[in-house]
């Protein structure tokens, strides 16, 4: 699928029709400078903060039409103004970026789920905006589909964001479980962290096949891409159970192997 990839978001698929490639190239260029900004380097958080800010001011010249705008601005305005691409999810997903430089916890899954709804969910929702599908019903489904698949991806890489001293595990989670945030890794938490785990698991699988019924209703190759990346999260999920959730010493993520499995779970989905 992805030749290209920005944590929630494939980019120039091979199912993707030609006459979408820039405007997602344009999107995803935007996204994942915006992510890089945020996350990579060693730039202060100041530093970090300002220059967001200077992709703030760029959306704002090309919601006003005005300004001088630097070639990636250019390219991402051509792209709004030639599918009326609305400005909120892009303004989301600086929001998101701007809280990855400061907050590196969250309390509760509210507060994780609204901090995916403007890291992963405006990618939906520009993507049904690209196909002309954005109702209601499809924009929810969506939501639900771009919150698992970072949900999914949080729980992939729970030991690499650890290193980076981040944990994207509610810590009343944690408390429940009694897995103390500094001890997630030690052996003696580990029957206490597979239980937590399961819980993750069977909590995003369930929001994942909430929104599984958009990738039926969508038609043609978006339909059956959308299938395919539902099916590639349900599998990812499945990896994790079948690492007894030990996701320290074994990061689970999809091989060769998977992708003839994904395929043809995606056209049994589609026959329901």
């Amino acid at each position: 699928m992805p030749v290209e990839h920005y944590e929630n978001f494939p980019v120039a698929s091979l199912l993707l029709p030609k006459r979408l490639i820039p405007a997602v190239e344009a999107i995803y260029a935007f996204a994942r400078s915006a992510d890089d900004i945020a996350d990579e380097g060693d730039a202060t958080p100041a530093e970090r903060l300002a220059a967001l800010r200077e992709y703030e001011t760029a959306l704002v010249y090309i919601e006003l039409g005005r300004g001088a705008l630097p070639p990636l601005f250019q390219r991402l305005a051509r792209i709004i103004r030639a599918h009326d691409l609305p400005l909120k999810p892009f303004h989301d997903l600086l929001s998101a970026f701007r809280q990855d430089i400061a907050v590196t916890r969250y309390q509760t899954y509210d507060e994780l789920l609204d901090y995916c709804a403007r890291s992963a969910n405006p990618v939906g929702v520009l993507m049904l905006h690209l196909y002309g599908a954005a109702s209601d019903d499809n924009v929810r489904d969506s939501n639900a589909i771009c919150s698992a698949l970072q949900l999914i991806n949080f729980l992939q890489d729970v030991a690499l964001d650890e290193a980076k001293e981040r944990i994207y595990i509610p810590m009343e989670d944690l408390a429940r479980f009694a897995v103390p945030p500094a001890q997630m890794a030690a052996a003696e938490a580990r029957g206490k962290w597979r239980a937590l785990m399961r819980f993750e698991v069977q909590r995003a699988r369930a929001l994942m096949l909430s929104g599984a019924p958009l990738a039926l209703r969508l038609p043609g190759r978006v339909g059956f891409e959308l299938r395919l990346v539902v099916q590639g999260g349900l599998r990812i999920l499945e990896a994790i159970e079948e690492v007894d959730y030990d996701v320290f010493r074994r990061r689970p993520k999809l091989g060769r192997a998977d992708w003839c499995r994904l395929f043809w779970r995606a056209l049994r989905m589609r026959q329901g």
